[in-house]
């Protein structure tokens, strides 16, 4: 009910029936409403008030004297008959279009002016005297004219205040004050409470930014020195790396107001809003100097110059031009740094990022697997994890995963501990979130026919098989026929250890190990399924960056004819023949990783069927399961025998997993138990 009350109070219909409501009521009171009714005074002239007097008509009058004239007011013995105009009322006829005639109403009241004359009193006197007729006189009200003037004025000050909220309220786009104040910034300064220790993962990203705090704390350090603090630190990187969590710490850190707005909030419908939103950001800034202005996703506003459909008179490209004054101008912006955030540095104008704006620059990319474990720490400081989860094991296994997936990886986890009822979280529940992030929640109870599943098996089986076989650089980490997401099974391979650059065998190795799944179907069923279909695209870009950015053809030699940051429906740079070629050698070695594909499982037919069959039976399968198979042949002596059953209801699996958590979590508490109690000398 609460959000439906002030659904209402925000509409502007409210308003116009609280004004209307309002002019009734103030019609009513002075007697302004039409109506007919016998109630009704009637306007008359002196000389017919003399009349009706001598016609003994009058039942009653009081005389009131009021600025050089008698005001009188009086009731007929009986109700008199009175032709009432119907304002711009018309009658359509055959002659035309005609004014409505007038209607005729009764009424008993009556009022009237009379000149303060001794002979016109002595008469109407003496005309009372003779028929009897009560006459009274009333005391002069000396508020009238206020009250006049306030009937006449309420209504006005009514209808501008009601306009005034409409507007407010018309204009929520710009915040509180609406319309009046949409050229105002919305950025009110606040303290951060994060801190460097809060940040994990970027130690060289965070030493970069100490000279920004000290500068803040202590400007004299550098300033007696000649040094100048960058006016602006352009934090450039993926998605989820910590740009925002790591501009926040640095005013966390300083002390300083942090002024924190996105770059879409300066652009508005209304020309010169953004621009006007700019100015009044830095006027504050300036007046809570030394502050921090912190601009996410500045490309919003940054672009190029002239990209716009509007030309220079784009309302962007004005909001760009007022930045750039701001930032550096002649006014100057002592104590004020901006620290902008963006992951497409490459479409920002020239003139935001020279020297002298932007003066530093930081990339903050992808953490490397110490970065992740210790991101893995700061996360799981508010959660209680069991002893047998390990988040350097954790950190290895997810490789191009940045803060928000490893914050993202932990709460899944936890959220999984918390369905079972569970008091801490186990290396199962931190397994079953790794596999969630990457592929989605598993879909146990889809029906699934056994051809299908075979199909399925075989096809993982041959990705393990590549992968083992081709193992330089990268491992095959897990194995399942679980149905996930879109997919019907997936392969886990996961790098040794973080790869910054890509060679060309790795590339090809890559490729190879996508067309394991192919080229299993193929020699296992001498068929063709749609099962590979996103193999193919992941090998197509391989082999298509290794020719166009990555110069790893004699053919076309090291040439760079694409960029992964341009648009990627622009017309190509180079001519029909040149991509022909390029066409020709993505095909070579997507062909290549094909045919070595073929060739790897025919070799070792026996190990892949032996896979292909354990996945049939216990569906999923991890590392040290599939070394064990292609090693030795066998399962691990330790590996549970009782196979997955494929006719088992969700509810079913539901109870086996509680059991399995339950006795797993009662051998982990009584080990918490023994730890505490166990003597510290030995």
């Amino acid at each position: 009910m609460k959000n439906n009350k002030n659904g209402l109070f925000k509409s502007s219909l409210f308003y116009i029936i609280v004004f209307v409501l309002a002019m009734g009521v103030i019609l009513f009171a002075t007697g302004g409403g039409t109506g007919g009714s016998s109630a009704q005074s009637q306007k008359i002239q002196s000389s017919q008030f003399t009349n009706d007097l001598k016609d003994n008509k009058i039942k009653s009058f009081a005389i009131e004297s009021s600025d050089g004239v008698y005001k009188v007011t009086g009731e007929y013995r009986t109700p008199q008959k009175v032709k009432q105009d119907n304002g711009m009322s018309f009658n359509v006829s055959s002659k035309g279009i005609v004014k409505a005639p007038k209607e005729t109403t009764k009424t008993s009241k009556f009022t009237t002016n009379v000149v303060k004359t001794d002979s016109s009193i002595k008469e109407i006197n003496a005309l009372a005297k003779n028929h009897n007729v009560k006459t009274t006189a009333k005391q002069t009200q000396s508020n009238g004219f206020w009250l006049n003037l306030l009937v006449s004025i309420l209504p006005l000050i009514i209808f501008i205040y009601l306009f005034y909220m409409m507007m407010k309220q018309a204009g929520g786009a710009g915040g509180p004050g609406g319309v009046m104040k949409v050229g105002k910034s919305q950025a009110k300064p606040v303290k951060s409470k994060v801190r460097f220790n809060d940040v994990a993962g970027e130690d060289e990203e965070k030493q970069e930014l100490v000279e920004v705090v000290e500068f803040l704390k202590d400007p004299k350090k550098f300033t007696k020195l000649g040094a100048e603090i960058p006016k602006g630190v352009l934090l450039e990187g993926p998605p989820g790396t910590g740009k925002t969590l790591l501009a926040k710490a640095v005013a966390g850190e300083a002390g300083v107001p942090f002024f924190s707005l996105s770059g879409s909030d300066f652009v508005e419908m209304f020309v010169g809003v953004g621009a006007s939103r700019v100015r009044d950001l830095f006027a504050q800034a300036k007046k809570n100097a030394p502050a921090i202005i912190f601009i996410d996703e500045i490309d919003a506003v940054g672009r190029k110059r002239g990209s716009g459909m509007g030309g220079g008179h784009d309302e962007r490209e004005q909001t760009l031009n007022q930045l750039l004054v701001e930032m550096d101008g002649f006014s100057g912006n002592a104590g004020v740094i901006v620290i902008a955030a963006t992951n497409r540095a490459d479409v920002l104008d020239p003139a935001l990022t020279r020297p002298g704006r932007f003066d530093r620059k930081i990339l903050v990319g992808q953490p490397d697997v110490r970065g992740r474990e210790a991101i893995l720490k700061v996360h799981s400081k508010d959660k209680p994890m069991g002893p047998d989860v390990d988040l350097k094991e954790i950190a290895k296994q997810t490789p191009g995963f940045v803060g928000a997936d490893l914050a993202n990886l932990l709460n899944e986890a936890a959220l999984l501990a918390a369905r079972r009822d569970g008091k801490f979280i186990t290396a199962a529940d931190m397994d079953e979130a790794e596999d969630r992030v990457i592929a989605g929640p598993a879909k146990r109870n889809r029906v699934i026919s056994k051809h299908e599943r075979e199909v399925v098996a075989n096809h993982e089986a041959g990705h393990t098989i590549v992968g083992l076989v081709l193992n330089d650089a990268r491992v095959v980490h897990k194995v399942t026929i679980v149905p996930r997401g879109r997919a019907g099974g997936y392969a886990i391979v996961l790098p040794k250890e973080d790869q910054q650059l890509l060679s060309k065998k790795d590339a090809l190795e890559q490729i190879a190990g996508m067309m394991g799944g192919r080229s299993a179907e193929e020699i296992v069923f001498n068929s063709e399924s749609s099962g590979a279909s996103n193999d193919f695209q992941q090998a197509t870009q391989i082999a298509r960056a290794m020719v166009t950015q990555y110069g790893m053809t004699d053919e076309l030699g090291t040439v760079a004819l694409e960029d992964p940051n341009t648009d990627p429906y622009a017309a190509p740079k180079y001519s029909q023949d040149t991509a022909a070629k390029i066409d020709a050698q993505v095909k070579r070695f997507t062909d290549e990783g094909h045919k070595k594909a073929r060739e790897i499982i025919e070799e070792h037919r026996a190990q892949h069927k032996l896979i292909a069959d354990a996945l049939l039976k216990y569906e999923t399968l991890d590392e040290k399961q599939i070394l064990s198979l292609y090693n030795t042949g066998k399962m691990p002596e330790e590996q549970d025998e009782k196979p997955a059953n494929e006719e088992e209801t969700f509810d079913e699996a539901k109870k086996i997993a509680e059991t399995k958590d339950s006795e797993q979590e009662e051998k982990l508490e009584n080990k918490i138990k023994d730890d505490e109690h166990k003597d510290p000398k030995d």
